[in-house]
């Protein structure tokens, strides 16, 4: 088993992450980095516009756009003018782009459902909520022949099951991340190489009260991923596709891990808070939180686990009932450009879907320019993403010989609330 440490400090701990909502406000990130913050007498930086033409994606534009996101996945400059990639595609499509930021996975699920599926064109969804859409109807399948740029997406990605299902893509990706081993290296030693310092009470013992872990049901599949490496005769062989004696063995580790849990995070700003602050010293973390920290001077590591690690991918996907599906065929399109990469990835903290976009982030685009950034984030590095056990909605239907025995989203919903107590 390989350990891997991700030891690059950049200027990503800067980035701001905010909304170009229609109706909501910006949520910024603390500030970590005097030098990354942009100095009112810096020279402009040229904005990064993509060169592609969009005239034959999608069919004639309806001029308006519906998308519910993530905030900070569709920025108009409002909060750093170099960073904007709405109203250029505006100019470009006539398509005007309406946002609703959501805070959490199941939020996008409920919008996306709203008015039978008509109120909004499509979604930034991650792997905890896409299945759930693709099983339930709720998107459309699209051609990603029809989509220039593609072939571009990392290959790892092309074909991932969060959002390809019997061989139809359901969208195209946007970015991606892994859900890393974080710990003070002040208070946790020695340094950590396996999650067993979370899950094994002889190991987390020493720092009960202080451990996090995500606040969501996906969580369990860290567990099971644990399992899968301790527990071999459970036969676990995917995180997220359990029956019901590993879903009871992964819940079971949960239920004895609870009591040391000091704080659950899904805000990252109150996981960031709780690190500098020494409320929490170890657990699971996102690329972002551990460059803030670094970037603050709070005495941090953060390492790829010898288990492995769950993560996340997000996908733009359409509604099934869009009202204007060729202008989310265009923003699709749009948002797999380079150029657009590489402000979203810079913008959010996160690794581009489309690797070609190392050839602009590499250079520290941006007021938040980050050199090197594709080896900060892991981008081209097959060790550190094959390593990685992406997020996917767990469904009934197992995917395999095993048909309908695994355990339903539903039931890990259910169980997370009697996990937490």
């Amino acid at each position: 088993m390989h350990i891997r440490r991700i030891g690059a400090v950049t200027a990503a701990a800067a980035f701001v992450v905010a909304a170009c909502s229609s109706g909501g406000g910006a949520t910024t990130a603390p500030s970590t980095d005097a030098s990354a913050v942009p100095s009112e007498s810096a020279a402009p930086i040229e904005l990064l516009v993509p060169k592609i033409d969009l005239t034959s994606v999608g069919g004639p534009g309806e001029g308006e756009l519906d998308l519910i996101i993530w905030p900070g996945y569709a920025e108009s400059g409002a909060n750093v003018p170099e960073y904007d990639w709405v109203n250029p595609f505006i100019e470009a499509t006539g398509c005007q782009v309406n946002v609703k930021d959501a805070a959490s996975s199941d939020e996008m699920v409920t919008l996306m459902r709203q008015g039978g599926g008509t109120v909004y064109d499509g979604v930034s969804a991650s792997g905890d909520a896409s299945n759930r859409l693709i099983a339930n109807g709720d998107v459309a399948a699209i051609d990603v022949a029809k989509i220039p740029g593609f072939s571009d997406v990392a290959g790892f990605l092309q074909d991932a099951p969060h959002y390809v299902v019997d061989g139809k893509h359901y969208g195209v990706p946007h970015g991606w991340g892994g859900n890393l081993l974080m710990y003070r290296t002040d208070q946790v030693t020695p340094a950590p190489t396996s999650w067993d310092v979370v899950f094994d009470a002889a190991k987390a013992g020493p720092y009960s009260g202080k451990i996090t872990a995500y606040d969501s049901p996906i969580y369990i599949a860290d567990a099971a991923l644990y399992l899968k490496t301790h527990k071999p005769e459970l036969g676990i062989t995917d995180p997220y596709e359990l029956t019901q004696p590993q879903f009871d063995a992964a819940v079971e580790l949960l239920k004895q891990q609870r009591p040391w849990v000091g704080k659950y995070w899904a805000l990252f700003t109150d996981e960031i808070d709780n690190f500098k602050n020494g409320t929490t010293i170890v657990g699971t973390t996102w690329p972002y939180q551990y460059n803030v920290l670094k970037g603050e001077g709070v005495p941090v590591d953060a390492v790829v686990p010898s288990e492995g690690m769950t993560g996340w991918a997000d996908t733009w996907m359409m509604s099934a009932k869009a009202k204007h599906p060729n202008c989310m065929m265009k923003w699709m399109a749009w948002m797999l450009t380079p150029e657009v990469q590489t402000q979203v990835a810079e913008y959010f903290g996160e690794a581009p879907a489309n690797p070609k976009a190392c050839e602009y982030l590499d250079k520290g685009y941006g007021s938040y320019g980050v050199p090197d950034f594709c080896t900060a984030y892991s981008v081209n590095d097959k060790n550190f993403y094959d390593s990685i056990s992406f997020w996917k909605t767990p469904l009934a239907d197992c995917g395999d010989v095993r048909g309908n025995s695994c355990v339903d989203y539903s039931v890990w919903s259910q169980k997370w609330t009697e996990i937490k107590g």
